[in-house]
């Protein structure tokens, strides 16, 4: 099973509204990115991504699953790009900051550090074991 990360600045869409938005959970549109796109279209049903919030924090605060497998976005006027459907599933205990993660040496090679910009990103599982820890949750 993949993992992936997702992005969002807070001041458009927080952890706090994708928990607010409960079991159902919400739809992960707006990306314009090709190679974004190319990642939603990836994602399963079941897997999990990191929430992470951009701009100011800079932080991974949270868990969602994907919910509902790439589809049309019916924001997108060009009809070229897709979104899933993603629900909150657990907050880190302890947010990882960008700060944290460019400290550990195993993260290195993390998408989060190289390519800071794409909004979609996957993650590996030994990724996802070390920021798990991280935050607090192994």
């Amino acid at each position: 099973m993949a993992h992936w990360l997702i992005k969002s600045e807070p001041s458009s869409w927080s952890w706090d509204d994708q928990v607010k938005a409960g079991a159902k959970g919400t739809e992960w549109n707006g990306v314009r990115n090709h190679l974004a796109k190319q990642h939603l279209m990836a994602m399963k049903k079941g897997e999990r991504a990191f929430f992470y919030h951009s701009v100011d924090e800079k932080r991974i605060v949270g868990i969602v699953e994907i919910v509902g497998e790439f589809r049309p976005d019916p924001t997108d006027k060009t009809k070229k790009f897709g979104l899933v459907d993603v629900k909150a599933v657990k907050p880190l205990p302890k947010p990882v900051t960008l700060e944290m993660c460019k400290a550990e040496k195993k993260l290195a090679k993390m998408v989060l550090l190289n390519n800071s910009r794409l909004s979609v990103q996957p993650v590996t599982g030994e990724e996802w074991e070390i920021v798990c820890r991280m935050g607090g949750l192994k």
